[in-house]
């Protein structure tokens, strides 16, 4: 009885050396490219959060100096209203993406 093992193909080891270099080749991602991507992602997150923490101000400057006795209400409000625009602006920035590494911005 014989079992026909991965080892038994007389392929030859430079056969192998070959496929791993192309498997490897088409796979490499380049580095400037996931560079792009990164900082892409950054400005999205940066800008999320920098909404809302500015809306939080906003409201609670009003709840502190306007003195219409909104005490927690009015940043309550505006931090729901940043998160809201927060999310929203990332949707918009996040849409521009595509999948690829080298074709992020769509024209």
């Amino acid at each position: 009885m014989s079992f026909a093992l991965a080892d038994n193909r007389h392929n030859g080891h430079d056969d192998l050396d070959a496929r791993i270099a192309r498997a490897k080749a088409e796979h490499a991602r380049p580095a400037a490219t996931n560079k792009i991507a990164e900082n892409k992602a950054w400005s999205v997150a940066i800008e999320f959060v920098g909404l809302v923490l500015v809306s939080a101000g906003i409201g609670y400057a009003f709840d502190t100096y306007a003195g219409f006795g909104t005490r927690p209400f009015a940043m309550i409000a505006m931090l729901l209203l940043g998160f809201a625009g927060g999310v929203y602006r990332a949707v918009k920035s996040s849409s521009q993406f595509d999948g690829t590494l080298d074709n992020d911005l769509k024209d």
